[in-house]
């Protein structure tokens, strides 16, 4: 079965549904479960499709943005031939000043795709107080990628930045993870990558391919963690599969757990079944197992100093009713998450610090994504 991306896999729905559901969200933005009175607060705006956030040593909250794509190297897209996929070095990574101001600290980062759909910078993790570490989307082969010349050559990679030089930030490759997928294929498919969570492991990294469905490490030239299977529909979709269709699982966020297990989540793909994405609970060498169920369509996780797991949502309803979503809590062994805070436009990423949840909100628009603030 041919992959598609991960932005199709949410606004492949039209970019006209998109602004329809986020113009609807707008008006409920500050919305919350009957169980807390916490009202999101706008920290941020003025981003370009902002991704997965981050807190650095110092206290910095930084931002990737996939960026607003570009005029270059333009083809007919892998998933629309009647639209136009091109390059440009739009994608960023932006600190968060203490009032809401917006410091691109890294530009010229590669930004694929179309004007709705980019992909570019996806999530950050600190090596050092001024160093980071970096995925950058593809949702193609390595063969797409070189369609794009030079200024598609980091699409698929995961890089090393870093601030201290005085001469600008120092972009360094540290593995090339769409060629794992073309070597490896570890889902035994399309060959398709699209590198999206990050996390630390020692001197190493672990990353969600949300194209290639699986789990991987950097480790030993790179290794696979775990392949997550297909997800069987459980009804018929309006003028779409039946029952029974085997939706990709689609990885796209992994965190190492109070236990020390990894804990990846799933956006699961087209039909985007309501309540068909699980938590999955991830230790070396053994299957996945399952932490929680009955989610939908999850992009982003993290654990708060109590040792609670809170999920992003992008589509609470499932991405064909459009992209509103949630903040949840998500108890072990749940079979329906706890709405912490609702009608969000296009949430995406989440980040805790202290007692609050800093969210990325209208991830495919450019100059339009936003950080809110949630008190837990």
């Amino acid at each position: 079965m041919k992959k598609k991306s991960l932005i199709r896999r949410f606004a492949g729905i039209g970019v006209a549904t998109l602004a329809v559901s986020a113009a609807a969200a707008n008006s409920v933005e500050a919305q919350t479960s009957s169980s807390t009175t916490h009202t999101p607060k706008v920290v941020a705006s003025g981003l370009n499709s902002p991704r997965q956030l981050t807190f650095s040593p110092g206290g910095w909250l930084y931002v990737a943005e996939a960026g607003t794509t570009g005029r270059t190297a333009c083809r007919p897209s892998n998933l629309d031939p009647k639209a136009k996929a091109c390059v440009g070095l739009t994608g960023s990574v932006a600190r968060i000043g203490a009032r809401g101001t917006v410091t691109r600290v890294v530009r010229g980062l590669p930004s694929v795709g179309t004007a709705d759909e980019p992909l570019g910078p996806a999530d950050l993790v600190f090596t050092e107080g001024d160093s980071f570490a970096l995925t950058i989307g593809l949702g193609g082969s390595t063969a797409y990628r070189a369609s794009f010349g030079s200024m598609g050559a980091r699409l698929g990679t995961l890089v090393n930045v870093d601030l201290r030089s005085h001469e600008g930030p120092r972009v360094t490759r540290i593995a090339d993870l769409a060629a794992y997928e073309a070597r490896a294929n570890p889902d035994k498919g399309h060959v398709e990558s699209n590198p999206t969570g990050l996390a630390r492991w020692g001197d190493s990294y672990v990353y969600t391919d949300s194209g290639g469905n699986a789990v991987n490490s950097t480790r030993h030239g790179g290794t696979t963690l775990a392949v997550l299977p297909p997800v069987p529909t459980t009804k018929p979709t309006p003028n779409g599969p039946p029952a029974g269709f085997p939706a990709e699982a689609v990885p796209t966020d992994v965190v190492r757990g109070p236990d020390g297990a990894w804990y990846v989540s799933q956006l699961v793909g087209f039909p985007f079944e309501k309540g068909a994405a699980t938590i999955w609970r991830l230790v070396p060498g053994h299957a996945p197992t399952a932490y929680a169920t009955g989610l939908t369509n999850v992009t982003s996780l993290a654990f708060d100093h109590h040792g609670r797991l809170y999920a992003v949502e992008i589509a609470a309803n499932g991405l064909l009713n459009g992209p509103v979503g949630a903040l949840v809590r998500v108890p072990r062994e749940s079979t329906s998450p706890v709405v912490v805070a609702g009608g969000l436009a296009a949430p995406y990423g989440v980040a805790l610090r202290g007692d609050d949840a800093y969210v990325t909100t209208h991830t495919t628009e450019a100059g339009a994504g936003q950080v809110l603030r949630v008190h837990l």
